[in-house]
């Protein structure tokens, strides 16, 4: 099968989460996945795993821990989800003698794979091993896992999907279980309550096998720890890989803290994560492009990983591969700033997609001088708690508060291509509720182009609210220069 067949055929499969015609929640056993490796040859079992499952944080923590990997000289596969534009990104592998940097797997790999996958998906549901075709996901780890093998990687890097415990990934044995920050999303599939989405989060875990973690909410502490005491399971606490305290604030390194990459210049930017560890005698120096405070818990989950495998799994990995891999680190549409184009303001492209990344976000906002202008684009998916989003974003950009630095605010609300995505006309009504004033746009070429009208050169646009609208925006802005 070609590329563009394989992505026809993906398109195809309907909603990833939902099945049949009343639109029913789809049931997820592993027992299918496994079969359908099993049918493959077990690609899985050729390579070691990581596995990395939480609510927010874990695709910033496997990209870092990957880097560091391949900077390593390990031969090192990423699988990410999900992708910003194309389905490629999902599926990395390192070499070529360019360091830390990891390749997407090329258009003729990806759909001679995809042939193969559903080939043999075909054959187990006429056999009857399968009582329905596998779901997008599934398809898809099961063509990293056999992209991983062809290609020899030593260490995989993956970052589970939805939960954990019937997460396709969960399919492979991991050497090392990560955990990061557990948040309140798809409790309609994970559960109503902290302690009910962190159980499903701590599927992932192995008896008297490993879990890297940061403590977090006692609730989802008390479901962690329950799962690692049945299972014995060896924790390492990632907490000795955060920067160091001062005045009870986590400091950035002593000297003057350099701005984001590709910030707006005269200290406006968000500041980068630069700081020293002193790690079993030695010195780290952490110098990542991803910004924001709340990537230094990722940083230290993907930091103590590496230091974790290196220390009890066999793999050579320096201080120096470390700080080379941080540095390295490719993860886009996490604060990050595209340069002023054309006179307009310069774009700040952040992927907050539940409560807690707007929160994040939020505290990055706070970085920005007071009297700076701010254009919002915003846009959310239907089955997101939205409310509570618009409730932490809005009220920054309300040009209505009296507030005068906010006096040139503006919200623009935007569609974005996805089935899953809230209309324009929900996301007004819930702006109208804030007292924020807000305006529609039709796509969303055109509420970059409204964004882009109203804000003065030495202000910002802020877009966010979804994955889908970030990797449109961010496609349609990289084509114009």
């Amino acid at each position: 099968m070609n590329y563009v067949d394989a992505l026809e055929a993906l398109r195809s499969l309907g909603p990833e989460l939902r099945t049949g015609k009343g639109g029913e929640p789809r049931k997820f056993s592993l027992e299918h996945i496994r079969a359908v490796l099993v049918a493959l040859g077990e690609p899985q079992n050729t390579f070691a795993s990581v596995l990395i499952a939480g609510t927010n944080g874990k695709g910033s923590t496997a990209a870092t821990l990957a880097a560091i990997a391949a900077a390593a000289g390990i031969r090192t596969g990423l699988y990410t989800s999900p992708h910003l534009v194309r389905v490629n990104e999902r599926m990395k592998v390192s070499g070529g003698g360019d360091g830390a940097r990891l390749h997407e797997i090329s258009d003729e790999d990806f759909g001679r794979l995809y042939g193969r996958v559903d080939q043999v998906a075909n054959e187990l549901v006429e056999e009857g091993v399968l009582p329905h075709a596998p779901s997008f996901f599934e398809r898809l780890t099961a063509m990293a896992f056999c992209w991983f093998a062809e290609q020899k990687v030593e260490l995989a890097v993956l970052e589970v999907g939805l939960g954990g415990r019937l997460d396709a990934t969960n399919s492979v044995e991991p050497i090392v279980s990560v955990i990061t920050d557990i948040g309140m999303d798809h409790v309609e599939y994970l559960g109503d309550t902290l302690g009910k989405i962190a159980t499903e989060k701590a599927g992932i875990l192995r008896e008297n096998g490993v879990l890297v973690t940061l403590s977090q909410h006692p609730e989802a502490n008390a479901a962690i720890g329950d799962a690692a005491v049945r299972l014995n399971v060896r924790g390492v606490d990632a907490a000795r890989c955060l920067p160091p305290m001062r005045e009870g604030i986590r400091e950035h390194h002593p000297n003057e803290p350099r701005t984001l990459a590709g910030d707006p210049g005269q200290g406006l930017g968000i500041r980068k994560n630069e700081y020293d560890l002193a790690i079993d005698g030695g010195v780290i120096r952490v110098d990542s492009p991803l910004a924001g405070q709340h990537q230094q818990r990722n940083l230290a989950l993907a930091i103590a990983t590496a230091i974790e495998l290196r220390t009890n799994h066999g793999f050579k990995i320096t201080n120096d591969a470390i700080e080379r891999g941080v540095r390295a680190t490719e993860w886009p549409g996490r604060l990050e700033w595209i340069p002023s184009q054309h006179g307009h303001a310069p774009l700040l492209l952040d992927v907050a997609h539940n409560p807690a990344g707007a929160w994040a976000l939020r505290a990055a906002l706070a970085q920005l001088p007071e009297e700076m202008p701010r254009t919002l684009i915003f846009s959310c998916l239907a089955d997101k708690p939205l409310e509570e989003m618009a409730q932490v974003l809005l009220p920054l950009f309300d040009s209505s508060s009296g507030d005068p630095a906010r006096v040139h605010d503006h919200v623009v609300l935007a569609p974005i291509q996805n089935a899953r995505a809230a209309t324009v006309e929900h996301l007004l009504e819930v702006a109208h509720k804030l007292q924020v004033p807000a305006h529609a746009a039709p796509h969303l070429p055109g509420a970059l182009a409204q964004a882009e009208a109203v804000t003065p050169k030495d202000g910002v646009i802020v877009a966010t609210g979804s994955l889908y609208l970030v990797g449109e925006l961010r496609e349609l802005v990289k084509a114009e220069v």
